[in-house]
């Protein structure tokens, strides 16, 4: 667990999450970082065989769910148990600019340590100028770019491949 401010915490997300994490995640959707569209009722259960509770951090401020981080093995090949990919990051519009974003990558890093990786590498929309901005200053650069991987919104958009050893 880290602690950020004296009430807000990161922590490992448990099964009594999905109702408040699906709540954030529906709050937090924006076409500045979604590829899929804008959710609609009835929504899909927030984990399920693919999207387990083991694999997200969650930030709390007072007991509140703020935000969470997905952590996941980017492929089941043994030759790539070395690398975590950061696969969901949401913060509350009410808690941002409080750190928690960055706190929740710091935590990613910490947990792919854990458990023996020393690899984290992510995908950002070559449009999402803040979170690109947050990644850089945590040490992530740019490993490749898809161009136009994406159809949104009318325009083609970049898909953006960044990374960072966590090696000493």
């Amino acid at each position: 667990m880290i602690a950020l401010e004296p009430q807000i915490r990161i922590r490992p997300a448990v099964a009594g999450d999905a109702g408040p994490l699906g709540e954030l995640d529906r709050a937090t959707w924006s076409p500045l970082h979604a590829v899929q569209p804008a959710p609609e009722p009835p929504f899909e259960p927030f984990f399920d065989d693919r999207h387990r509770p083991e694999d997200y951090l969650v930030a709390e401020d007072g007991g509140t769910v703020v935000g969470y981080l997905r952590l996941v093995a980017p492929t089941p090949l043994a030759c790539n148990r070395h690398v975590r990919q950061i696969q969901g990051l949401a913060v509350a519009e009410t808690a941002r600019g409080r750190g928690v974003a960055r706190a929740l990558l710091r935590a990613a890093m910490a947990e792919t340590l854990r458990q023996g990786g020393n690899r984290i590498t992510l995908r950002v929309l070559g449009h999402n100028k803040p979170a690109r901005t947050l990644y850089e200053s945590e040490g992530f650069a740019v490993e490749g770019v898809l161009p136009g991987e994406f159809f949104l919104g009318g325009r083609y958009v970049d898909d953006v491949l960044m990374g960072r050893s966590l090696a000493p």
